[in-house]
């Protein structure tokens, strides 16, 4: 309802209250404000980016808010997902938000969908809602998003972070471009790693989650300047922001329906690869590691290929770092032949949860040196094994 009968719209005494600094502001107005109470917003995400975004949202009076999302919360959320507490961990992320949306404006009605975001479920979720924002941090739900957007005629207010740096835009908004303008393929599956693995400045989500929310507003408010057609990109740790122009491309595929997504992004093929690589390697349990660290007849090289910070937060007994960008390098393919050089233990290779030291042993074996991964890595060493090991 971005264009609502005003005249339908009544504003209580609490609401001239609690909103008086808007409703002061001349751009905003008793009319503004109204067009902010029947308004609705569908967020995608209650991470990182949803969390400040659906806060500053329930603040402005937003009417009707929904959140989809499946996760759960968890510990390491805590660091930048604001609208989570402690006493929520383990419990769903939806549930958590409403909660702490309801307590700051208990007049919003919250829609819930714990459920993921699907090719057979995207339209039907999105539809009775003006504006959709997107808080999520993969590609296929992103591409997902776009094209439902495009077909409903929906805006996207778009946002991702990673380590220091941030985007934000506004997509199919009056005739301005779409995700697949920015981003007409998908990067190869695994060549953009996740916050999980490269980390992320818990303030950063924050200032991008912020402008998404200002965005969302101002195209209720029918603002001029919003940030469709600009791509704007914000380093944190340089503090600068710079802007890129985007444009429509004339010979950009004409979206017709919703596609297998996963496909398109090559997530099975991924899978499958993996999946391959991993059975020309041989594997072995945290259990069957700790019974071969109890044995004394028995020799090995414990390889710990994760980043040196990440070995500084908690190791295995006895590894030894190397590593993987080392080995991807080359010279760390090198101290690993120094290691072995004279010694005639088998090699047996760690990571976070695997996937890191699978690679670096599928180097290693191109190399000529044959190893062993650890099955869940650390993670699993930390749950099964000894619990003093910090998980991260």
């Amino acid at each position: 309802m971005l264009n609502p009968n005003l005249a339908e719209i009544e504003l209580s005494p609490d609401d001239y209250q609690r909103y008086s600094r808007h409703i002061i502001l001349p751009e905003v107005g008793l009319d503004g404000q109204k067009r902010i109470k029947a308004a609705s917003i569908l967020c995608i995400g209650t991470g990182g980016l949803g969390s400040p975004l659906l806060l500053y949202l329930a603040a402005a009076g937003i009417g009707r808010i929904g959140i989809i999302d499946f996760d759960i919360v968890d510990h390491s959320n805590l660091q930048r997902q604001i609208i989570h507490g402690t006493s929520w961990v383990g419990k769903p992320k939806i549930e958590s938000a409403k909660h702490r949306i309801l307590e700051i404006n208990p007049y919003c009605q919250v829609d819930l969908y714990e459920t993921q975001l699907t090719a057979s479920n995207a339209l039907d979720i999105i539809r009775p809602y003006d504006i959709v924002i997107d808080g999520t941090d993969n590609f296929p739900t992103r591409y997902l998003t776009n094209d439902a957007c495009v077909l409903l005629n929906k805006p996207n207010v778009y946002g991702s972070i990673f380590r220091f740096e941030g985007q934000a835009t506004v997509f199919n908004y009056q005739d301005g471009p779409n995700y697949r303008d920015l981003y007409p393929e998908p990067p190869p599956p695994g060549m953009v790693p996740s916050c999980a693995e490269g980390g992320v400045l818990g303030v950063l989500p924050g200032i991008i989650g912020t402008i998404q929310a200002t965005e969302a507003l101002k195209i209720i408010l029918g603002a001029p300047n919003t940030l469709s057609g600009r791509l704007l990109l914000f380093n944190a740790w340089e503090m600068k922001f710079r802007e890129l122009r985007l444009r429509p491309n004339p010979e950009r595929p004409v979206i017709e329906k919703l596609i297998d997504y996963e496909q398109f992004c090559g997530i099975p093929q991924a899978k499958a690869a993996e999946v391959a690589e991993s059975s020309a390697l041989s594997e072995m349990t945290v259990l069957e590691l700790k019974a071969l660290m109890e044995r004394q007849d028995k020799d090995f090289i414990l390889l710990d290929v994760r980043n040196p910070n990440e070995y500084d937060i908690a190791r295995i007994p006895g590894s030894v770092l190397v590593p993987l960008p080392d080995i991807e390098a080359g010279h760390g393919i090198e101290k690993v032949k120094e290691l072995l050089d004279g010694h005639e233990g088998i090699l047996i290779a760690h990571c976070k949860m695997g996937g890191r030291s699978a690679k670096a042993l599928t180097l290693l074996k191109e190399a000529g040196i044959e190893g062993i991964n650890v099955k869940g890595g650390i993670t699993a060493w930390s749950k099964e094994v000894d619990s003093s090991v910090t998980q991260y």
